[in-house]
């Protein structure tokens, strides 16, 4: 006999738990990178940590003289085990791994064995935090890369100000029961703040300053209805999880009725910047000082770190990530209206130039639409800049008279459209080296020779800039075997070994170009 009134389990899954860890002793056996990530989550935790390890990575040896972490310097022993309450190991010897996992199933302590799953008593999950709120994912080991894109998913569609918000109702909860501690208030306690987090929006939540919360805690006294109480509040701002003022007129977020209604020398400014391929000396002199002037920096998420090196302001980077792409870009709309309304500088700063690929136009109509006329400063693109800055010119006299410019992938994600083989053209493929090999099929069909060179144009401009060569027939092997380092481009036709030795013997090759090949 069944009844449908109560759930069956599933199965396969883990027991979620908030471990305690303050004042617990977590033993590590590793000193490398994993072991590293171990230690900063288990410190986060407030634990006693132990690494054991012969050697040390530098942040280790940073925690070691901090005196964050106790260190003793040599290869484990059983006796480390004694007094401990949590054990990680993450060392590249999988024979000993079993072995400490042995010794800790014998002393009942819970361990995890790095990348040895069938040992480990539980897992690492992929974690969001933002103050007191911590969001974890797990894939029951499954698809770890997976539980990572959906963390970050879940956690863009977290309100602004959630861990904030937080904080504030902790604050105030604790007054409530200092002020109320009776045992048989509880459920009035409870009940009164349930009200209370159901009914006020997180953003007002999040701008609760002591005084607002002795104005609470007073209505709490008088046992006031959470839905009809009305405090002061600054009506400019409340604060986002990352403490950025966010504008609120009545507890909602500005209107554009409510922009449009500012005087027009009140209303904000906003610039449109180019980035440019990642080198802030490549900067155009006019972003530069657009970057220095501005109050805050709406920045994409794949901009360089020596070019947000310059910026003096706030910079609120842009949760952009794969199949999330259309949230982000609401988020950074959101954003931008919000600082404007207060009469802000905003420099939208976008990677590259603005309007090769990178929705600087789409950005133009909606704040037009809004209210706002952006400056547009443009940047050095990497179509036809990145390439140059790792000796590949896209024209070149005698071999490449034409060059044409493609997304890996359109609006809807759909490969491009490429035109038949033609020998004097330059193909750059932009956001695309993920998929590679389908763009060597595509090229392949469209008629291209399969010794016609290749090549991959990683992160051009910055200090570890990379290029990657082969022929169409070849470079998928080969970034197969040497990696990728994103962001990258795809580089094709016979232009791409115009300035090396190798394209001296090439066929399409001017005579009158040699001197310009390199004699290294």
């Amino acid at each position: 006999m069944t009844d449908d009134k109560f759930r069956d389990p599933q199965g396969g899954g883990s027991l979620i738990l908030a471990w305690q860890a303050t004042n617990k002793t977590v033993l590590i056996v590793g000193g490398g990178a994993v072991a590293a990530g171990r230690v900063f989550n288990a410190l986060e935790a407030d634990a006693q940590v132990v690494i054991v390890a012969p050697d040390i990575n530098a942040e280790l040896r940073y925690r070691v003289d901090r005196g964050q972490v106790l260190w003793r310097s040599r290869k484990f022993e059983d006796t480390d085990l004694e007094g401990v309450d949590m054990v990680l190991t993450a060392i590249g010897d999988a024979v000993e791994s079993r072995r400490i996992v042995e010794v800790c199933r014998q002393l009942r302590i819970p361990v995890n064995a790095a990348d040895i799953n069938d040992l480990c008593d539980f897992w690492f999950m992929s974690t969001h935090r933002d103050h007191s709120v911590q969001i974890a994912v797990s894939t029951n080991s499954k698809a770890p890369r997976l539980a990572n894109r959906i963390r970050r998913q879940v956690a863009a569609a977290l309100p602004r100000g959630t861990g904030l918000a937080v904080e504030q109702i902790g604050r105030l909860r604790k007054r409530i029961r200092e002020a109320d501690p009776k045992p048989e208030s509880s459920k009035r306690r409870m009940a009164w703040l349930m009200q209370l987090c159901d009914y006020w929006p997180i953003e007002q939540l999040a701008n609760l300053d002591s005084d607002n919360i002795d104005s609470l805690l007073e209505a709490y006294v008088r046992n006031d209805d959470p839905q009809t109480i009305a405090i002061a509040q600054d009506s400019a701002s409340v604060i986002s999880s990352d403490g950025v003022p966010s504008p609120v007129l009545h507890g909602q977020l500005v209107s554009d009725s409510a922009i449009l209604a500012q005087p027009l020398d009140k209303r904000g400014k906003l610039t449109l910047v180019g980035a440019g391929v990642g080198d802030p000396e490549l900067l155009t002199v006019r972003a530069h000082r657009a970057l220095l002037e501005a109050d805050i920096v709406l920045a994409d998420k794949l901009i360089p770190e020596p070019v947000l090196g310059i910026i003096k302001c706030e910079v609120y980077t842009a949760r952009k990530f794969p199949g999330a792409t259309t949230e982000a870009q609401d988020d950074l709309y959101r954003r931008g209206l919000e600082e404007l309304a207060k009469g802000r500088h905003v420099v939208r700063l976008k990677q590259g130039d603005p309007f090769v690929y990178g929705r600087g136009g789409e950005e133009i109509l909606f704040f037009r639409k809004h209210g706002y006329e952006p400056e547009v400063i443009p940047g050095l693109t990497s179509a036809i800049n990145g390439p140059g800055l790792c000796g590949i010119p896209v024209t070149h006299r005698g071999v490449a008279d034409q060059v044409l410019v493609l997304s890996g992938a359109d609006r809807n994600g759909a490969l491009p459209s490429i035109p038949h083989y033609l020998a004097t053209r330059t193909l750059v493929i932009l956001m695309s080296v993920k998929r590679l090999s389908q763009i060597t099929q595509l090229l392949s069909q469209s008629g291209h020779p399969p010794d016609l060179p290749v090549a991959i144009v990683e992160r051009a401009g910055c200090p570890d800039q990379r290029t990657v060569r082969g022929t169409m027939e070849t470079i998928v092997d080969i970034v197969d075997r040497v990696g990728h380092n994103a962001p990258g481009l795809i580089v094709a036709g016979f232009a791409v070994n115009v300035l090396s030795d190798a394209a001296i013997e090439d066929r399409y090759l001017d005579e009158s170009t040699l001197g310009l090949h390199s004699t290294e």
